[in-house]
């Protein structure tokens, strides 16, 4: 079972990512994946998912000298996890001050904001039941 909020470190994001498009996978190949972007090391890498995999976000697996990475949570959980620390630390855990400072500062087109619409409908339709 994955964790319910999961809070990722910037390095840790670009470590998921990584795994994402390429999973399963092993350390070394994440590491010359992000060597270029980070100039990260082995070591650096392998020292980060580890520590991932300690934290419930990633899995291993060994397979003779070789140890297989995958990821335990889905992109979708991972930016809930981000969107819920924001809310915590931000805004004191209230939503409508965070909605309003997110539409504040995007241009929405009228296709966006039909379906933020939609969304609210759907949502208080639901919590009537």
């Amino acid at each position: 079972m994955s964790p319910p909020n999961v809070e990722l470190t910037e390095a840790e994001w670009s470590v998921i990512k990584a795994i994402w498009e390429s999973e399963p996978c092993t350390a070394p190949a994440i590491q010359e994946k992000l060597f270029k972007p980070t100039g990260w090391t082995y070591s650096t890498v392998r020292t980060l998912m580890d520590r991932m995999t300690a934290k419930g976000v990633l899995k291993a697996k060994k397979a003779g000298k070789l140890t297989i990475y995958q990821s335990v949570i889905t992109p979708e959980q991972a930016q809930r996890g981000e969107l819920f620390y924001t809310l915590k630390h931000a805004f004191n855990g209230a939503f409508t001050p965070m909605v309003q400072c997110l539409l504040e500062s995007k241009d929405l087109n009228a296709d966006e904001l039909s379906q933020l619409e939609a969304m609210i409908k759907a949502r208080k339709k639901s919590a009537k039941k």
